[in-house]
């Protein structure tokens, strides 16, 4: 592989970024209830009455929003415009502020808890949707639930973000984003979350007090997140004593490109450099320890036994595109672009379903797909694929 196939490269991505628009925009939107699907399995069969999830709908608005900017045109604004309606009518807790966790099929309200990871993705969505629209109503909602996290969330005392509350911010017991994690009060996955969505919203806002919040989170990953190894300890007490040993692999490298674009956003020239260098080694860490011999990303391993989860999920393949594409970009070194061009040749192969398009949710080790993960579902949306093939083509024409 050389630099010389970039415009080939770029080619391809252009064909699949317009595949995956055009996946969510002809067979995700629900004209019976409104809004979008909550499910779709791995076949293309719509599950009518599923409920609807926040994660699933913020990164819809996200999703068609960032590619309205990319194109900086309005062919997906009547999805734009559906999307943020939907959020703003049905998933905006006008009694205690926030947004629910999950409305069902009708859109009424099915869990009102109040997760701090999603109530970052609504800002996240908010704010693109804003740059693109000039909606003001949108950039004030995204204020709005900007200033209730850093008020109900944000705890002073632990310099964190508590996971989870009940639906009118009081704490519970149970803080789990999912059935898979760790009942922890304090998680990487909502704070590189909380990273992203303050980014955006500075870049649209540029209000000084954002600026200042976002260089304690990035502070935050320096001190408790990111290891001496440059990969991410994942659940915490209320110490910043860390709860697992699992690495996740994805979640490295795109921590590691996403605290690189908080501080060229708020344009910090120590942090930039600083979040460079921590890139390339976090990087070099990925490439020798995440990839199969056929260039699939796995999935995570344990740190203390060193046991490797070898499936290959969507969303960490595309991390790791855009991860390798920045620090080829700092580095010069084309190592790194040849190998993120071979995880993008394994996606191809393997992640894209060619037969009835979008991404499997993840494959096994021989990259046979798992027929029973969704293609749309609370947690299988547009948004990893699709900005990772942005942000790549946005690198290469530069």
């Amino acid at each position: 592989m050389t630099l010389d196939d970039s415009i080939e490269i770029s080619a391809q991505l252009e064909i699949e970024l317009t595949n995956i628009l055009d996946y969510w925009q002809n067979n995700t939107k629900d004209a019976q209830f409104g809004g979008f699907h909550g499910q779709i399995n791995n076949d293309n069969e719509v599950i009518k009455k599923a409920n609807k999830g926040i994660i699933l709908n913020t990164r819809i608005l996200w999703t068609f929003s960032r590619a309205s900017n990319f194109y900086s045109d309005k062919r997906y604004d009547d999805e734009c415009k559906r999307a943020f309606n939907y959020l703003f009518q049905y998933f905006n807790d006008k009694e205690y502020g926030g947004v629910f966790w999950e409305v069902d099929y009708e859109g009424n309200p099915a869990n009102k808890r109040k997760q701090s990871y999603a109530q970052a993705f609504c800002i996240y969505a908010l704010a693109e949707y804003y740059k693109y629209s000039r909606n003001n109503k949108a950039l004030s909602w995204a204020l709005e639930i900007y200033q209730l996290l850093e008020t109900k969330a944000y705890s002073l005392e632990f310099d964190a973000y508590i996971e989870a509350f009940d639906k009118d911010w009081s704490p519970i017991e149970d803080l789990r984003l999912s059935e898979k994690d760790l009942n922890a009060p304090i998680t990487t996955n909502t704070h590189l979350h909380i990273l992203e969505a303050y980014t955006t919203l500075y870049e649209v806002s540029k209000n000084p007090e954002i600026k200042t919040t976002l260089k304690g989170l990035m502070s935050m990953f320096t001190k408790h997140i990111v290891t001496k190894n440059h990969q991410l300890k994942l659940f915490f007490d209320t110490k910043w004593q860390t709860l697992s040993s699992e690495i996740s692999f994805g979640h490295d490298i795109e921590v590691g490109w996403l605290l690189l674009k908080a501080a060229e956003t708020i344009n910090d020239s120590v942090l930039v450099e600083k979040n460079k260098n921590e890139l390339i080694n976090i990087s070099d860490t990925f490439i020798a320890e995440a990839l199969d011999e056929d260039y699939g990303v796995w999935n995570s391993k344990d740190g203390t036994n060193g046991e490797v989860d070898m499936d290959k999920h969507w969303w960490p393949q595309a991390e790791a595109m855009v991860g390798l594409i920045y620090t080829w970009k700092i580095t010069k070194d084309k190592t790194y672009y040849n190998t993120a061009i071979q995880i993008w040749r394994y996606i191809k192969k393997h992640i894209i379903d060619h037969k009835n398009g979008e991404w499997f949710f993840r494959v096994n080790p021989e990259g046979k797909p798992y027929a029973f993960e969704d293609k749309v579902g609370p947690w299988k949306g547009p948004y990893h694929n699709s900005r990772a093939l942005i942000e790549v083509l946005k690198k290469l024409s530069v």
